[in-house]
């Protein structure tokens, strides 16, 4: 009931009037039946507008650190998170990995939407990364269609660390669904599965327009964060010190 009050009276309007979402290709989505919406990720306000544009109720894997948050921000964030159905998930690896897999297939055995983030994580810079193969696993194991969808702008209305968001209109481009059923029973074949994520992938670029980098997200993101502690490094040891006396 909350991700409905939230849509339709409280939150849904005010954001439409402000940013003026424009949706192209929501014909793809079905009206009925489980499939996944794999979308690239810029911002945190993704998990706001795709539902916002998509008439049916689309439940998202989250990282299960945003249901953990401290103080005020972090308990608000946690209780919207919780508030409209999101699952919270362990992107540790392993058999976090495995727990996520088993609750999207659960989602989806219910005839639901799954929206799923294949990099895993926001991108650092605008770009497009390297897809992670749980999106593949899970629609052959579900035996559902994968729907790509990107965000256009997201980015630039509010990148990564940003708490105010920029008024800008934005652009969800939904292509035609992905289907993979020409590799049924292949979910064990690791090659099968990254050459089904680099179709997701190759859609989402093209959809969106962003510059693709072949290398995962998270690792960007730590090759930023190290450059820029070495630059800070740099100058400090360049400052001039204080002579005593």
């Amino acid at each position: 009931m909350f991700y409905w009050l939230l849509k339709w009276v409280f939150v849904g309007p005010l954001l439409k009037l402000v940013f003026r979402p424009h949706t192209e290709g929501a014909e793809h989505v079905p009206d009925e039946g489980a499939a996944i919406l794999a979308s690239n990720h810029l911002s945190f306000s993704d998990s706001i507008f795709l539902p916002l544009v998509v008439t049916r109720r689309i439940t998202f894997l989250a990282k299960s650190d945003y249901f953990k948050g401290r103080g005020l921000k972090g308990r608000l964030k946690a209780g919207f998170f919780k508030g409209v159905g999101q699952l919270p998930v362990d992107r540790s690896g392993g058999r976090a990995s495995q727990a996520a897999l088993e609750t999207g297939k659960r989602v989806l055995a219910e005839g639901k939407l799954l929206g799923i983030y294949p990099e895993g994580t926001r991108s650092p810079d605008g770009k497009l990364y390297r897809g992670k193969t749980g999106v593949a696993r899970m629609a052959l194991e579900a035996d559902v269609k994968v729907i790509p969808c990107a965000m256009v702008n997201t980015f630039d209305i509010q990148p990564p660390g940003k708490v105010m968001p920029k008024l800008m209109p934005v652009v969800i481009r939904i292509g035609k669904p992905l289907d993979f059923s020409r590799y049924a029973g292949m979910e064990d074949d690791r090659f099968v599965l990254r050459s089904m994520t680099d179709e997701i992938m190759y859609e989402l670029m093209l959809l969106s327009g962003q510059e693709y980098v072949d290398t995962y997200a998270t690792k960007a993101k730590a090759d930023i964060e190290d450059a820029r502690a070495a630059a800070d490094e740099s100058l400090v040891s360049a400052a001039p010190t204080r002579r005593a006396g």
